[in-house]
């Protein structure tokens, strides 16, 4: 049975990181793929239905061809609900869609790893939000994520290797 992991947090949390350490290690990640579209089509961003769709698309895509026995999703279709919410946006039919396909199918596991805000944020060309507003989000994202029945099993602020360490020994089926 593969398991499928959302590892998620707010903007600026450290997902990133401890994604690609996870990688390095050898572990099977699945890329955010909000951040690709925002390289790819900067101007979806302007269209926020638009911009929710291919997030949801790409996500799809990325989850049907990931490969391996344990597999960590950079983020999931939950936190493009999320988004949702915190833009003020209704969530489109696709979003809709994908979010109850996953619910009914039960694609992610139903603890998820959600990584806390460090206490700064590094701005990046796709990252353009301030603490205060990753704060918010931070709160949106787990309210929607046990809204929807999830449990979150915290990823707490502190070095990298902490984090990494917590994270893998939850994959290892001991966290």
């Amino acid at each position: 049975m593969t398991r499928r992991i959302v590892l998620t947090g707010a903007p600026g949390a450290g997902k990133t990181s401890i994604a690609l350490a996870l990688r390095a290690a050898g572990h099977v990640v699945v890329d955010e793929a909000a951040t690709d579209v925002i390289g790819a089509t900067p101007q979806l961003e302007a269209d926020g239905p638009a911009f929710l769709d291919r997030i949801v698309a790409v996500q799809r895509q990325r989850q049907l061809a990931a490969r391996g026995p344990v597999q960590v999703f950079d983020r999931s279709p939950v936190c493009t609900l999320a988004l949702a919410v915190y833009s003020g946006l209704p969530p489109t039919a696709a979003l809709a869609a994908e979010a109850a396909r996953i619910a009914r199918e039960g694609t992610y596991e139903r603890r998820v790893l959600f990584v806390r805000l460090m206490g700064f944020i590094v701005p990046t060309a796709a990252r353009r939000i301030s603490l205060a507003e990753s704060e918010r989000f931070e709160r949106i994202h787990a309210d929607v994520y046990r809204g929807l029945g999830y449990e979150l099993v915290e990823v707490p602020p502190g070095s990298l290797e902490d984090r990494v360490a917590q994270v893998a020994a939850f994959l290892a089926g001991s966290g």
